[in-house]
């Protein structure tokens, strides 16, 4: 990244060379993975038992958007308790801890998985279609939203406009700054999407707000309690 966005790097240190290489190989083999599940979603008999519809006039074409959120909801949800799981230490060990190698992340290591955990993720098209008529398209515009998140959550740089912090969005949605405390600390920050199950569960990390609004200074020379004054 050019110099000059500095002030929106959320770590000092960068990664390595073979962090790439490693997460570059995983991430194929993710996406191969990815692949294979939604040919045997599309293309096997499975099909039949599922609720994708052909036509859009099947339903309202609000709908379309409907399910779209839907299925964000479905996966944020699915992906938390997944993830929980996979920081059991009975597991960890096994499958979670490559994806952990990288604990500075950036945009490789999105699907930087061990194979069991890529065959995990990837299973989270089974209770969509299987719960929520989609559209082939819909799912489609499903699986490039959840690249384009997730690459911003390893992203590694904090980009969100400095309006956000002072809108109800910061309370419910996850930034790239909450997802690299998680590759930093371990712990806390499990969602995927949004902020709801971690607060629910009280897995939150206790410092996210504050490391948030000390990128906020960094990147604005502006102190967030006193806009926060402002926007009352």
């Amino acid at each position: 990244m050019p110099k000059k966005l500095g002030k929106y790097k959320i770590q000092n240190k960068d990664a390595t060379k073979s962090d790439y290489i490693r997460e570059i190989w995983y991430s194929m083999q993710s996406t191969l993975v990815f692949t294979l599940i939604a040919v045997v979603v599309f293309f096997s008999p499975l099909r039949q038992y599922t609720l994708i519809y052909d036509h859009i006039t099947d339903f309202p074409i609000w709908y379309m958007g409907l399910s779209l959120l839907l299925s964000l909801i479905l996966h944020d949800t699915y992906f938390y308790w997944m993830h929980r799981l996979l920081h059991h230490k009975a597991l960890f060990k096994h499958t979670h801890v490559l994806h952990h190698k990288s604990t500075n992340p950036s945009p490789w290591t999105s699907y930087s998985f061990h194979l069991s955990e890529a065959i995990v993720e990837g299973m989270v098209l089974i209770p969509i279609v299987f719960l929520i008529p989609m559209h082939p398209l819909n799912i489609l515009l499903f699986t490039v939203a959840a690249f384009i998140i997730n690459v911003y959550g390893h992203l590694g740089y904090e980009i969100v406009p400095k309006w956000f912090r002072f809108t109800w969005m910061f309370e419910v949605f996850n930034t790239s700054m909450y997802h690299n405390m998680h590759h930093s600390k371990f712990r806390g920050n499990y969602g995927l999407y949004f902020r709801v199950w971690d607060r629910l569960m009280g897995t939150e990390h206790p410092d996210y707000v504050k490391e948030y609004d000390r990128l906020q200074r960094q990147r604005f020379d502006t102190l967030p309690d006193q806009e926060l004054n402002l926007h009352r």
